[in-house]
């Protein structure tokens, strides 16, 4: 078994994790998160690298570079751009592996604005409403869609 490649992105205001709405997003910081999912990834055999912005384009660039790179997998909490960024959906649309989406919170239980998702129609699966842990299940199930 090789060791998988997996990108993580974070999108718009993640980089605010911690001090933001903890009413939502709980207190767990963007660099606790990534060290949980480094943690994990180290248990499974799977290299993560991680990636934030604030600006979308960086993040259609940084996907761009995964399909370059050939990683294997790919999750991602685009925060808010995930109700309405087809930028961001038309480059993970170029990627032929496994795309998992996480929410910390249950977006389908928040504004009605949050409800659709523009990203749904191409990933293999979202994941929502369980903060951190969000993240884990991502990690499982993209490794076991990779993995078979």
């Amino acid at each position: 078994m090789s060791t998988l490649k997996v990108l993580m992105l974070h999108g718009i205001n993640h980089n605010m994790f911690g001090k933001r709405d903890p009413a939502q997003y709980g207190t767990t910081t963007l660099a606790e998160i990534d060290a949980s999912l480094q943690a994990l990834g180290d248990e499974l055999d799977v290299r993560i690298k991680s990636f934030q912005s604030n600006c979308e384009g960086q993040v259609c660039e940084r996907i761009h570079q995964g399909y370059a790179d050939g990683v294997d997998a790919v999750l991602i909490n685009a925060g808010a751009w995930t109700h309405y960024s087809y930028g961001i959906r038309d480059a993970l649309a170029i990627l032929t592996v496994p795309v998992v989406e996480i929410h910390m919170s249950n977006i389908h239980a928040r504004e009605p604005f949050r409800h659709h998702s523009v990203f749904a129609e191409i990933v293999s699966g979202q994941i929502c409403g369980f903060g951190l842990d969000s993240y884990l299940l991502a990690l499982r199930a993209a490794v076991s869609r990779v993995r078979g």
